[in-house]
């Protein structure tokens, strides 16, 4: 049975900084497509960055210098770092994990972003 199952959400001041992770079980998350998205209430679900198999990232524009994907194969677990946070960042962050085997989507952890 594959999870997904993020962790790290919470509430954040403007400017600070969160690390979401994503562990993966069922899969292995090395030779998967693993990539975060995020959507706001009454919004669409929006890509923020991938990382593939072979460890190039990709960042929407929208991230980019602000948020860093990282993956720790020997804990089979995938990272956002974000830095420089906005009350715009608010919102659900989910993970995705895409292979030969299908994709999958973890539940989701919950980032706001207020003073």
């Amino acid at each position: 049975q594959v999870q997904l199952v993020e962790s790290g959400g919470g509430l954040v001041q403007p400017g600070g900084s969160l690390r979401l992770s994503c562990a993966a079980s069922g899969i292995s998350s090395s030779n998967a497509a693993m990539a975060w998205y995020r959507q706001a209430p009454g919004k669409q679900r929006n890509w923020l960055a991938l990382i593939n198999d072979s460890g190039t990232t990709n960042y929407a524009d929208s991230v980019k210098g602000r948020f860093t994907i990282s993956r720790d194969n020997a804990k089979n677990t995938v990272y956002l770092q974000m830095n420089s946070l906005k009350p715009e960042d608010t919102a659900v962050y989910y993970c995705r994990a895409t292979g030969t085997w299908g994709n999958y989507w973890g539940q989701g952890t919950q980032v706001t972003i207020s003073a």
